[in-house]
């Protein structure tokens, strides 16, 4: 069982298994598509994708960010967010393209950056 990062009414995070920092945000409901949601829950991810963002911006500091919303194998409306760097395995492909080498990054830990994002995220509430 995967173990939530975070929870309250409207989402959840869910760290996705990767060479790279990648968080998934869904919705508590199994909404399917983005305009399905409610007006407090779209709000909530949005924020919450942002300040993911943001976190992920200040901890890693990555080339870049990703940020996708498919939903086309789970038709539940979550947010991938992603820190991208010019030497992990797929860049500058998306994480779902075709790997461009092998990579071993030295990244900051993950339960820290997940431990500063539960106390934003529970400050924001």
């Amino acid at each position: 069982m995967v173990k939530k990062l975070y929870e309250n009414d409207f989402f959840y995070i869910l760290k996705e298994e990767s060479t790279i920092p990648w968080v998934k945000i869904f919705t508590q409901k199994p909404y399917k598509e983005l305009s399905d949601c409610d007006e407090c829950t779209r709000e909530a991810i949005l924020k919450a994708m942002v300040l993911v963002e943001q976190e992920m911006l200040s901890y890693y500091q990555p080339e870049k960010i990703n940020i996708a919303l498919f939903g086309n194998y789970v038709p539940h409306v979550h947010i991938h967010v992603m820190a991208r760097f010019k030497e992990d395995s797929h860049f500058p492909e998306s994480m779902w393209g075709i790997k461009q080498r092998e990579a071993s990054l030295d990244l900051p830990d993950f339960e820290t950056f997940a431990h500063l994002l539960k106390q934003k995220l529970d400050a924001r509430a």
